[in-house]
């Protein structure tokens, strides 16, 4: 399962479908508490994580997810329009595992996921 989390709820909702059309389950969140939430009922594969959200912002919610045990093997990608060279490392040292620009170019997403989208349809993870 795909855990797409981003306070744009049409941007959400439109990545969650491309991966649906992908072959990926996905389920979306609009922010960090509900995300965290979603995350303990549905135990995602991976999940790609708006950066600039208010509230808990998704460097927050990434080590949130990543310092629980049940969601071991995780993996996260960064959503963002930020990409400057200390964003790219506060996000790297948040956990995640690749850093996209918004707007997301679909192509390079699934060129960064490989073959993980078709993984993440397994219950088992």
């Amino acid at each position: 399962c795909v855990l797409v989390v981003d306070d744009n709820r049409d941007s959400a909702d439109s990545l969650a479908e491309l991966l649906r059309l992908s072959g990926a389950q996905a389920v979306v969140a609009y922010n960090g508490p509900d995300a965290l939430k979603l995350a303990a009922r549905v135990h995602p594969a991976l999940g790609i994580l708006d950066i600039g959200m208010p509230g808990m912002d998704g460097c927050e919610l990434a080590q949130r997810l990543l310092a629980d045990p049940a969601h071991q093997g995780l993996r996260l990608v960064a959503m963002t329009g930020w990409g400057q060279e200390n964003d790219r490392a506060r996000v790297a040292s948040a956990g995640f595992m690749h850093h996209l620009l918004k707007p997301i170019d679909i192509a390079e997403l699934t060129s960064v996921l490989g073959g993980q989208l078709a993984r993440t349809g397994d219950a088992n993870r």
